[in-house]
């Protein structure tokens, strides 16, 4: 069962990535994804040269993963839903659909008489599913949002990862962070509505907001708090745990990182003097036992601190896969994309682009059956107008026609 969707199509009318990527997720499922472009400037994102500071593809070639990865496995089809003579292809499409996503806000919605009233008028038995900033309901529903603002800002990450001393807030670490986070969220919603439709014959209405994606994701601290009835102290700028020096992070000696998470720490403590070669304070009363150690908990830092630090990165990590405790390596994109596990798993997928040239994308998290995932490129701008219209009965002289109107591309 590596594509449990076959035969769900879904119509998807939203750009960016939260909400595209759920759609991709869903197509790396098995549905038949059709994307919904606007007829002249296609999804706004295919207009972004840059994003951070960087390009979005490499020099001579028109692959750009920002388009390829919450795109890939669907047909684009260019479609002026603003147009009279769109409307009956838009119609047809969700009369034919089991999923209807978007991301547009409440005023464009009802502009473009989309909002789930007026499809569902077309497709009683629709799921109609809303990615939003803030929530279908409240003061903030047409408010627009990214996820810097929704998910990272306002959704705590970006508070519980800057310490109390800094002069700025961190950023999140990638671009999308938090967008295609809330896309597997609204993934497996549209997952589990499927199923509640199939059992009890009712479609949902669908409401995952980056908000309360980011909140999911802070839960830990939000519950705290709520319990606590207050705001809680900001984070220590070291990365231990209060009395534990065998977890947070410490520098390898040319400049890497390693992360440390052994929760019990008198019970690797010999175990890690012994590996990493300070094997005299294996036995130290000192570090014995959880009273000793926390009482010696700066000097216990102090040992571990050096003995990762007068070490190359590849000897830490040669020395510490011998031991039983938790740790990783501290890995950046190209790290990542290049990680054994991943590879192993099957979760770096190679596609062919457009150019006919291999490339790479991870793949979603999700494995099925431990079978192979196959993926396929991102679709050009409105590249299967014409394959999808014919589909719905338009001929030779109907598309020329919608051409002409400025309803398609």
């Amino acid at each position: 069962m590596q594509r449990p969707l076959d035969g769900v199509r879904v119509l998807e009318v939203a750009q960016f990535t939260f909400v595209p990527s759920a759609g991709a997720v869903l197509a790396d499922w098995g549905a038949d994804v059709i994307k919904v472009e606007n007829p002249v400037t296609g999804d706004a994102q295919r207009g972004l040269v840059k994003v951070l500071g960087r390009a979005v593809t490499a020099p001579g070639s028109s692959f750009a993963p920002i388009m390829e990865a919450p795109n890939r496995g669907k047909r684009s089809i260019g479609l002026g839903l603003t147009t009279a003579e769109a409307r009956p292809i838009l119609e047809e499409l969700i009369r034919r659909s089991d999923v209807f996503l978007t991301n547009y806000l409440p005023g464009v919605r009802a502009k473009l008489r989309i909002d789930v009233e007026d499809v569902r008028k077309i497709n009683p038995s629709i799921i109609y599913v809303v990615g939003s900033g803030y929530g279908m309901d409240g003061p903030d529903r047409d408010t627009g949002a990214y996820d810097a603002t929704a998910y990272w800002a306002r959704g705590g990450s970006a508070n519980g990862v800057t310490p109390a001393d800094a002069d700025r807030v961190a950023f999140m670490p990638s671009g999308a962070y938090g967008d295609n986070i809330g896309g597997l969220a609204i993934a497996g919603g549209v997952a589990a509505a499927l199923y509640g439709r199939r059992v009890t014959g009712q479609p949902s209405v669908l409401d995952v907001s980056l908000l309360a994606v980011g909140a999911w994701a802070t839960q830990f601290s939000v519950n705290l708090a709520l319990l606590t009835g207050g705001h809680l102290p900001k984070i220590d700028t070291r990365t231990q745990a209060p009395g534990n020096p065998l977890t947070g992070n410490y520098r390898t000696g040319d400049g890497r990182f390693i992360q440390l998470s052994m929760l019990q720490p008198t019970r690797y403590w010999p175990e890690f003097c012994e590996l990493m070669g300070c094997g005299e304070y294996a036995t130290d009363p000192r570090f014995s036992s959880l009273e000793s150690l926390a009482e010696n908990a700066e000097a216990a830092c102090d040992i571990v601190a050096y003995a990762i630090g007068s070490r190359t990165f590849d000897e830490c990590v040669r020395r510490l896969k011998q031991g039983t405790g938790a740790w990783a390596a501290v890995q950046d994109g190209w790290d990542v994309g290049n990680d054994e596990a991943l590879i192993a798993n099957g979760r770096i997928v190679d596609i062919v682009d457009s150019d006919g040239q291999p490339q790479k994308l991870v793949a979603n998290p999700v494995k099925f059956d431990d079978a192979a995932l196959s993926l396929t490129r991102a679709p050009q701008f409105a590249e299967h107008t014409d394959d999808v219209l014919r589909e719905l009965g338009f001929d030779d002289d109907a598309l020329i026609e919608l051409k002409v109107a400025g309803a398609i591309t």
